[in-house]
Order: structure tokens, then sequence, then C-alpha cells
């Protein structure tokens, strides 16, 4: 299969330095804000990548779901394979491509777990169909067919009638404090605008533009 016709120059704008704010994550907001504005399908969708104890990595998405001054923050299953992962190598990056901006971010940092309280409050407005299917998915484990994810739900949903649905033990939220994050805007010719925020020792913010 030959791809090298699928190709497109990238025209829609540049990205100068004097226009970034020197805090990485009012510079996401500001981004992510543009984005919600263009009414982009699933904006806060983002490639999560995690490794193993023995360096293989792995990648999947997920969505955010909260960013402020601490980092950013995401719902799972821990005993997903991306939490067997985290519990063991707890770092993470993760890539926003927004396509119809022509405009990828990437975060890199260490990643923990939230309070309880926060996943419990967190888990209480979610719709009940996601929170019964919190209780259904045993995330990443094998299952016989679509018939036992059905049956479980069905079993799950008797369980909680009438009443409100718990957090599960295993399901909760991690934060991932970044400590590397890269803004990246799509300019013609491959000569794509590219700055890197790094974290320094004091607390403060290095800004490196990268050769794209």
């Amino acid at each position: 299969m030959d791809l090298t016709d699928l190709r497109r120059e990238y025209t829609r704008g540049g990205l100068r330095r004097a226009e970034l704010d020197l805090n990485p994550l009012v510079q996401f907001q500001k981004w992510f804000e543009q984005a919600l504005t263009a009414q982009l399908l699933e904006p806060s969708a983002m490639t999560l990548a995690t490794a193993d104890g023995d360096g293989r990595p792995s990648a999947r998405m997920v969505l955010l779901k909260g960013v402020d001054a601490r980092g950013f923050t995401f719902f799972t299953n821990y005993e997903s394979r991306k939490g067997r992962e985290l519990a063991i190598n707890p770092r993470a990056s993760f890539v926003f491509y927004w396509a119809e901006l022509e405009r990828q971010v990437s975060v890199a940092g260490d990643v923990t777990k939230l309070s309880r309280a926060e996943s419990e409050k967190y888990f209480a407005v979610r719709p009940v169909g996601s929170q019964l299917g919190a209780w259904v998915a045993m995330q990443s484990s094998v299952v016989s067919d679509r018939a036992f994810l059905e049956a479980r739900m069905q079993e799950v949903e008797g369980q909680f009638a009438n009443r409100d649905v718990e957090t599960p033990p295993y399901w909760g939220g991690y934060l991932l404090t970044p400590l590397r994050l890269e803004f990246w805007q799509g300019r013609p010719n491959r000569l794509h605008d590219r700055f890197q925020y790094s974290k320094q020792a004091d607390g403060s913010w290095r800004i490196d533009r990268l050769s794209p």
C-alpha cells in the first residue's frame, strides 16, 4: 500500500513565542477553548501512552476530564492494562490532535491517583448507563462474547435498582503532573512551529523553539 500521495499542506496559521503564555497550563486552556469554540468532534480525546516494567509501550484513546494548576485528570479502571502499567511505572504521556485546527499538544509527566473523594465526586455525575458500565466492564480482561456483557449488565441493573450506583473500588481517577509540554502548529512545507515547555528545578518553565 503506497500512501505517499496522502499529503496535505498546513496553512491555517502560525505560532510565535510572543503569543505564548508563560504558564503552559494556561496556554493549553487557551487552545482547548479554541477547540471547543470550533466545535470539533471529541476535542478532549487524547492518545495516552504508558509502559510496562520492561519498557514496552502501549497506547489508547481516553478522554481528558479536567485541567487545573495541578495538571491533567482522567478516569479509568485501575485494573485495566493502563492501570496495571501505571502501578509499575507511574509516568505517562499523551497527545491531543486537533486536525481541523492543524494543531497538536503533547504532554509528559508523573502520574498519581486522585483521592477517593475526588473520584467518587466525578463518578456521581456520570450518566447512569456509564456508572453501570463501570461495574460490568472488567477492562482489558478476556470475555467469551457480547452476550456475556449484556447478561452482566442486566445483573448490575437489578443490583442497583432504585438506589444510587456506587463507585467500584477498582475505578477512579489519575492526575498527570506535567514536566514537559509541546505545542505544535502546522505550517507550509513541513516547517511547523514547535514550542516546548520544560519544568525547571525552581518550578518555572523554560520555553524553547524546536526544529520541525
